[in-house]
């Protein structure tokens, strides 16, 4: 049934592709292995210093072995976190010929500690992935994997670990999709296109995430399609949807904690606001029963019912007229 409902809405929300994005159109979660020193990973700044480790992927009952290069990313996680986020660099030989074929670079997600909800919080990450799909053409593909990692640390006795884990698409394949670019420089976020930022705004809104940027691109990409610059949003970890025991509060935002929801975009013409209100409504039913697609692939009933009752709770805001109006209209930005 799940696989069904995302192929069902991959379906419909794709509107083009080309050979290279067969890896992220498959639904199926992907059993692999891996090995590394987090330690070693973590303590390595320079970016383009990669680490060999062998990669491992099941196919039609098998595993296949290929040498990939991975570092570290992010700054935050990287200081924070046992496992760290991973950038991960793929050799072209070692493609040839598999499902990796055409992707030079993908981000790898790990769970952050090593505590009991370590794999429902990166569950619950990939689905805000999937729920900004069903509001935006604009985004990040995603696919699952069911990783067994290896951890070397100590070497004498490696422990191994079964975690959740995903692969997210290169931002230069997203623009490519689109026939657009990855646009660097800084730029205002009033010169963004409105629907994308109000779009974008409205969504970190509902997952209860304040953590982003788009003026500064922090944990927002910009593409350039259209003659519009389009905000393209990813890294959702330190969300009130996810809510995981490390997150902090930003104290000048004046919110007593992460599940507390902020709007954070800016002023825009109100019929914009409304206009993405409608989009997102219309959307109500889908998103929920996506949650709800997962209900039996978290470790902890709990988990999942506050994640669904999260996103209820949004619905509960923009569906009353006065309460859209003085969470988010009036709750703009100006600066």
């Amino acid at each position: 049934m799940k696989q069904f409902f995302i192929l069902l809405l991959t379906c419909t929300l794709i509107t083009a592709q080309n050979s290279e994005d067969k890896f992220f159109t498959s639904n199926e979660t992907l059993e692999a292995k891996i090995s590394f020193t987090p330690k070693t990973l973590k303590k390595s700044i320079v970016d383009s210093v990669y680490f060999d480790t062998n990669f491992a992927f099941k196919i039609d009952n098998s595993f296949q072995d290929m040498e990939i290069g991975i570092r570290a990313r992010g700054n935050f996680r990287r200081s924070t976190c046992y496992y760290p986020p991973i950038k991960v660099d793929f050799k072209k030989k070692q493609t040839k010929g598999t499902v990796f074929e055409g992707h030079k670079k993908m981000k790898l997600v790990l769970p952050c500690l090593k505590q009991k909800d370590k794999n429902d919080n990166i569950l619950k990450e990939f689905i805000v992935y999937k729920l900004f799909e069903m509001v935006y053409p604009y985004h990040f593909k995603t696919r699952r994997l069911l990783l067994e990692f290896t951890d070397l640390s100590k070497k004498k006795k490696p422990v191994v670990e079964k975690l959740n884990a995903f692969l997210i698409e290169d931002d230069k394949k997203v623009a490519q999709l689109h026939n657009g670019k990855v646009f660097e420089r800084f730029i205002p976020p009033l010169a963004m296109d409105a629907d994308a930022s109000v779009r974008n705004a409205m969504f970190q809104y509902m997952i209860g995430n304040t953590d982003f940027s788009t003026a500064y691109q922090h944990n927002n990409k910009l593409l350039y399609i259209d003659k519009l610059i389009i905000p393209l949003p990813y890294d959702f970890d330190m969300s009130g949807f996810i809510n995981p025991s490390y997150a902090v509060v930003n104290e000048t935002l004046n919110i007593a904690n992460i599940r507390q929801r902020k709007y954070r975009g800016f002023k825009r013409d109100e019929d914009v606001f409304y206009k993405v209100r409608d989009i997102f409504i219309e959307r109500k039913s889908d998103m929920l029963t996506l949650i709800k697609s997962f209900e039996t692939d978290f470790d902890n009933v709990n988990e999942y019912e506050e994640a669904y009752s999260y996103i209820e709770s949004f619905f509960d805001i923009i569906e009353d007229d006065k309460k859209f109006k003085d969470n988010v209209v009036l709750a703009a930005r100006t600066k």
